[in-house]
């Protein structure tokens, strides 16, 4: 599968700015988000975790003609405060949010989840995985005065046990438990709250865990689509739920995996390693 990926463009987010949490570097899932999204017309800020990300993402979102390029510590008020008093000043209003923000010591990504989550781990992996989508929520749904859209990524270690995911898998079940909470506080409000649960792709994130390879073999194998989760695929998905055209739809987790979370036992024919 070819790194570059183009996107049909048009105007289905014409007039729209958002705001992308968690692009790492051009592989980024949040980053094919941003170019679809880009392709039809929306207008984009972004934010990086450090100086060494801000050294990938800045010239990413400068190619799609960002002015709001921010660093951002989600587990800091004073740093959250910023970035979205920094949109409020620049847009006054916004209209969509990408949360793809997770993390966890990658020793919790081996062997044993019961042996091998501690407590200040498991904190960390609820506040920067979980609780940062809860905190962003609040903040942008302060700046959609005339409703809106926000999604936040998953996966299916959330619902099965998957080797090695262990304690990132409780922080996405939290996570998608929060996007329902928060679908239904927010959608008096006209603000639409989903997930997108993607199957196995090459990204940073992705080459943290022990597994990864047999993940992405398993998945190829057993999944009905017999292939790799199409990076395309989920920026659709994205725009779909981002845009009018997913209207009346909150409080989902949207699958995009090639339907390996329908399966229950792999046909005979699909030979697994």
């Amino acid at each position: 599968m070819s790194d570059e990926i183009g996107f049909p463009t048009g105007d289905l987010m014409k007039g729209k700015r958002g705001l992308i949490m968690g692009v790492a570097n051009k592989n980024s899932i949040a980053w094919r988000i941003a170019e679809q999204l880009h392709a039809q017309g929306a207008e984009l800020a972004f934010t990086y975790v450090n100086e060494s990300m801000e050294r990938r993402v800045r010239p990413l979102a400068e190619s799609v003609g960002a002015e709001i390029i921010m660093p951002c510590d989600v587990t800091s008020d004073d740093s959250m405060d910023s970035v979205f008093n920094a949109v409020a000043e620049k847009w006054s209003e916004m209209d969509f949010l990408v949360h793809s923000i997770a993390f966890t010591d990658k020793v919790a990504l081996e062997g044993s989840f019961v042996e091998n989550t501690t407590r200040e781990n498991f904190k960390m992996t609820m506040d920067i995985s979980t609780f940062s989508f809860v905190d962003a929520a609040n903040r942008a749904a302060k700046l959609m005065p005339n409703g809106g859209s926000m999604i936040t990524l998953t996966y299916l270690g959330s619902e099965r046990t998957i080797p090695n995911y262990n304690v990132m898998g409780v922080a996405k079940a939290a996570l998608e438990a929060s996007m329902r909470y928060i679908a239904r506080d927010l959608g008096p409000k006209g603000i639409r709250v989903n997930a997108i649960s993607a199957g196995p792709i090459k990204t940073l994130a992705a080459a943290g865990i022990s597994s990864g390879r047999h993940m992405f073999s398993f998945n190829r194998k057993a999944s009905p689509m017999r292939d790799d989760t199409d990076p395309k695929g989920v920026a659709g998905a994205a725009l779909y739920l981002l845009s009018g055209l997913g209207a009346s739809c909150t409080g989902e987790t949207h699958h995009v995996d090639g339907g390996f979370h329908i399966v229950g036992m792999p046909d005979e024919s699909a030979v697994i390693d």
